[in-house]
Parts: C-alpha cells; sequence; structure tokens
C-alpha cells in the first residue's frame, strides 16, 4: 500500500544528481521544515516524463514557490549521472533538486513501485506527485497507467 495523505516521509538517503557530482541527501534534510513538492517518474528520458512531466513543473516553478513551495524535487529510478544528463537535456538548471533512487529503496518505502521485469525494464517508480509540508504528506496524486492528469504541475498548483 502507498504511503498516505497525513503520513510521514520514510526516514531514508537518496542521491542528488549535482553538476558537481552525486552527493547523499537524507529525506530529513529535504523535508525537515519545508514544503516540498516531490515528483516520480518511471524514468529519466522517457516520453511523457520529457514531453510533459518535467515541463509542467518547470513552467510552474515560479507559481509553486508564490505558493510556499520552498524545493520542487524529481526523483526516479535512474542512477544521478543519468539524472544529471537528464537535467541538463531538460535545462533544469536550480529549478528542480534531481534525486536518484537507484536501487529503489526511497520508492519502494513510499509503496509507489512499478514492477516492469516483464518488459525488460525492472522495478521502477510509479508516475506521482506530493506535496510535503514539514515531512508529512499533505497532497498525493499517483497516475492510474497511461494517465498525466493527478502528478501534473498545475495539479498540484491547484491542489496547493
Amino acid at each position: 500500500m502507498s504511503i498516505q495523505v497525513g503520513e510521514s516521509i520514510p526516514a531514508l538517503t537518496l542521491t542528488q544528481a549535482t553538476v558537481e557530482g552525486p552527493r547523499e541527501l537524507t529525506t530529513e534534510a529535504l523535508f525537515g521544515g519545508k514544503t516540498v513538492v516531490l515528483f516520480g517518474v518511471p524514468g529519466a528520458f522517457t516520453p511523457t516524463c520529457s514531453a510533459k512531466h518535467m515541463p509542467s513543473f518547470l513552467q510552474n516553478a515560479e507559481a509553486l514557490k508564490a505558493k510556499g513551495v520552498d524545493t520542487i524535487a524529481c526523483m526516479a529510478v535512474n542512477d544521478p549521472f543519468v539524472m544529471q544528463a537528464w537535467a541538463k537535456d531538460q535545462d533544469v538548471g536550480e529549478a528542480v533538486v534531481m534525486l536518484a533512487d537507484g536501487s529503489a529503496a526511497f520508492t519502494k518505502a513510499l509503496g509507489l513501485e512499478l514492477d516492469l521485469t516483464a518488459r525488460g525494464l525492472g522495478v521502477r517508480c510509479q508516475r506521482f506527485a506530493l506535496v510535503a509540508k514539514d515531512g508529512k504528506v499533505a497532497y498525493l496524486g499517483v497516475e492510474q497507467p497511461g494517465a498525466f492528469e493527478v502528478s501534473s504541475g498545475e495539479a498540484v498548483l491547484a491542489a496547493l
């Protein structure tokens, strides 16, 4: 079962993709005392993720910040080098913190894994977006397969 509104973000360590290279980032440091939008994608460079999901947050970054969001973060079950390359490709700059969950440990702790092993893609992250306030989930939108309605930057903005 996936994490629910009102529950606390699990305490784990992720890898942040930065221009200086990978660095560890705890969920406590990311979410503690802040309002954070975290969106998860099945994979960097995939069609919907690159053409719709990431752009929806880049286009709405200023409006989200104006509504009190301190950090916008993107997570995928990819390595930090892929996440950094995707950030460069998408011209993310400082707008979105890029997080690698290479072993899907955080994804599984959230209960948001997607098993695509039968399609040769391994375990991935479902397409989702959440808003956490001081480490507690205030909004959660998890997409049905093939959909893109409740996890977009626009959907999150409307939920704030």
